[in-house]
């Protein structure tokens, strides 16, 4: 057994909570400078006409944009918006991580057969949450694995990984809407489209690889964090309690 070993007990949501959102803010502060990288390329000349940009690219790559943002703003400028980034962690990934395992439990108590609708869930919200545990409960069901830390971890990657394909096209059109100038675009709709027209299909999955090393780092990093903080806050309240 790898990491902190599992208790009977399960987790109350206190643990959960305090677990998810700690779990979180690590992940953030690790992989960080990936997602100011990801904004940096996504973003970069789509201001300019196509083989204006091509010949004028301030950033190539994940490395050559760090490296770049290091050298011209200082390494500083990898953590802008750590702060709000790290509050939203603490508030939101608390929420929703630590509750998750109990309304699962609550919609699907008494059933085997929910597989389904998680399934619907994982394609329609996009969630690393579902696509964590479907993968890890087949890990599980087909004995490949036990439940312990590379369990945790090959999940979580497989999780990042699926999230990104999902959630890429979406991101890329977020980001260009939100940093576009005022009346550029009328609408988020409006901002696909253009998008579809100038630059083709493959512009929605611009920045793919920094997009997936922070994802697929964030998930792994969270979740292994998450699952082995769940097992050592609940160790240490059930030795506390344990009668001497």
């Amino acid at each position: 057994m790898v990491g902190f070993k599992a208790t009977d007990v399960p987790p109350t949501a206190t643990v959960k909570f305090l677990g998810a959102g700690t779990a979180a803010c690590i992940a953030d502060l690790i992989t960080f400078p990936l997602d100011t990288a990801k904004v940096r390329l996504q973003i970069q000349g789509e201001r300019q006409g196509a083989v204006r940009a091509a010949a004028s690219l301030q950033y190539r790559g994940v490395l050559g944009t760090i490296l770049t943002m290091v050298r011209t703003e200082g390494p500083r400028s990898l953590y802008n918006g750590l702060v709000a980034g790290l509050q939203r962690q603490m508030s939101f990934a608390s929420v929703r991580i630590g509750l998750y395992d109990s309304v699962k439990q609550f919609y699907t108590k008494g059933s085997e057969r929910t597989s389904p609708n998680i399934a619907r869930n994982a394609i329609v919200n996009c969630t690393e949450l579902v696509t964590y545990d479907l993968i890890k409960d087949a890990l599980l069901k087909a004995n490949l694995m036990t439940d312990d830390l590379p369990c945790h971890f090959t999940s979580a990657f497989g999780a990042g990984f699926c999230t990104t394909i999902i959630a890429s096209p979406v991101d890329v059109v977020k980001t260009r809407y939100m940093n576009s100038a005022l009346g550029q675009y009328s609408s988020a709709g409006h901002c696909a489209l253009t998008m579809l027209q100038k630059e083709g299909p493959r512009a929605f999955y611009k920045g793919f690889m920094p997009s997936f090393l922070r994802l697929g780092s964030w998930n792994v990093v969270m979740f292994v964090t998450y699952e082995q903080l769940k097992r050592a806050l609940m160790a240490a309240c059930t030795s506390r309690e344990a009668p001497f």
